[in-house]
């Protein structure tokens, strides 16, 4: 078999309920690629690390809230989805019904809740992978 290059990755889709539907957690990207773009918060998985742990943990650094479980939404890993290799991301979903205080940590400078209607233009393949959470609510 031939060595593999393949990274792996964790994105989180946070839904908060609101009176007329649903809002969304982004962050602004710190770094290329997509430097001051908006994305799901998320990250590269540790070698040691179960995958809902990880999008638990780039969950909290990148935006401070804390969650104790998500639910998988689906494995993405598009050829060219990353500018920066292979890489395969598995999504996770989860939903809050009160509103908590987001900030920007880590790698995002800045955390928001936007309108699930209106969303900022996305990085990455992030649109597809929130198309595929909005099915689960």
């Amino acid at each position: 078999m031939k060595d593999q290059n393949i990274a792996v990755t964790v994105d989180s889709v946070i839904f908060k309920e609101v009176k007329n539907g649903y809002e969304l957690l982004l962050i602004r990207r710190i770094n290329e690629p997509f430097k001051n773009q908006w994305s799901l918060p998320g990250g590269f998985l540790e070698l040691d690390e179960p995958l809902e742990t990880g999008a638990l943990r780039e969950l909290k650094e990148e935006t401070g809230l804390n969650m104790e479980k998500l639910q998988q939404v689906g494995a993405f890993g598009a050829l060219g989805r990353d500018p920066r290799g292979r890489t395969i991301s598995v999504a996770f979903a989860g939903k809050i019904n009160n509103s908590r205080e987001v900030k920007g940590g880590d790698d995002a400078k800045d955390a928001e809740w936007f309108s699930l209607d209106d969303l900022p233009e996305l990085a990455f393949d992030h649109s597809e992978i929130i198309k595929a959470a909005t099915n689960l609510l």
